[in-house]
């Protein structure tokens, strides 16, 4: 990260004409463990200091922006870990939501959990051909907990959004701006 004094591992940003590009590279699948979490909470206050950027596009190394949360790595947290990873989802999140720069996901492959959360923190979310949405936590008795029940419904209506939250159903790139979920849809090779 530009002018940071710690070096991040799991994120790269490269800043052009005063546009960022965060790349989270933790491929294949971009799974967003505690380490990269950190990672996005300290990108996101540092690209808000910034006067050098004017705008962040959020992307996923390799071919998915991120398939959510590490499972592996959650299943073998105790409940207060649990809670405080999802005061750190929160903050991350909200970091990028309330940036006072404009944001934008570029979405290639898969956005799920909070890979789709993380999109929704989002301004503006552009979406590949290829790319799939969806919110399937509740495929393992839990709940969005990273804002995708609050920013989802404003974006594509309270009906759509529960039927999206209880069912854990994905939606490709064409039905995701059919909705409202995404604001356009390009060829991959163009995405960013």
């Amino acid at each position: 990260m530009e002018g940071g004094n710690a070096v991040p591992e799991l994120l790269e940003l490269e800043v052009t004409d005063r546009v960022g590009i965060l790349h989270l590279k933790r491929p294949p699948l971009n799974i967003l463990n505690r380490a990269l979490v950190t990672e996005l909470a300290e990108a996101a206050v540092e690209a808000g200091r910034s006067p050098g950027i004017g705008a962040v596009v959020i992307s996923g190394d390799g071919r998915h922006f991120s398939a959510g949360a590490d499972v592996a790595e959650f299943q073998t947290m105790t409940v207060p870990e649990v809670h405080e990873y999802g005061t750190l989802l929160d903050a991350a999140f909200r970091g990028w939501a309330d940036l006072p720069r404009v944001t934008i996901a570029a979405v290639n492959g898969y956005a799920l959990g909070g890979g789709c959360e993380l999109a929704l923190a989002a301004d503006f979310r552009f979406a590949s051909d290829r790319a799939t949405l969806g919110l399937p936590e509740i495929q393992l008795g839990i709940i969005p907990g990273a804002g995708g029940t609050q920013r989802l419904p404003r974006l594509i209506g309270p009906a759509r959004a529960k039927e999206m939250i209880f069912s854990g159903r994905h939606v490709k790139a064409e039905e995701a701006l059919a909705i409202g979920l995404v604001d356009a849809v390009v060829p991959a090779a163009e995405l960013l």
